[in-house]
């Protein structure tokens, strides 16, 4: 395996779709349709990266990031959002997001950026 992916959008949609795409990669990925599932599955399995939606009812996207941040200080993160806002952008590029895509992305744009940032010689 290339490494491990978590995938955080409360679109399921776009979580199967983001999936599909990062398994035939050779990715292993898992996927939370909210902030509580994702902190599980960071505790759980410490994804070496993760897909951030910045949209997500109940708990948003720099809330998410602050606590994983707390569980793993080093974890890679790329926001995602279908929004313009720049002071989230900015507030999560603060928090140490690596870089944002806006929705709707396209997925080749994504792939290069995962490859990017979880070379090969990163991950075990």
């Amino acid at each position: 395996m290339k490494g491990k992916i978590l995938i955080v959008d409360d679109q399921f949609g776009i979580r199967i779709l983001l999936n599909e795409v990062l398994q035939k990669e050779g990715y292993n990925t898992y996927q939370a349709a909210n902030g509580i599932q994702a902190l599980e599955i960071v505790s759980k399995h410490s994804p070496d990266l993760v897909l951030l939606d910045m949209k997500i009812p109940g708990m948003d996207g720099i809330e998410i990031l602050k606590r994983m941040r707390v569980i793993d200080k080093e974890i890679r993160v790329i926001i995602m959002t279908a929004y313009g806002e720049l002071d989230m952008i900015q507030e999560a590029k603060d928090l140490g997001a690596l870089t944002h895509f806006a929705k709707p992305f396209d997925i080749d744009d994504i792939r290069s950026a995962v490859k990017e940032y979880l070379p090969l010689s990163n991950t075990l």
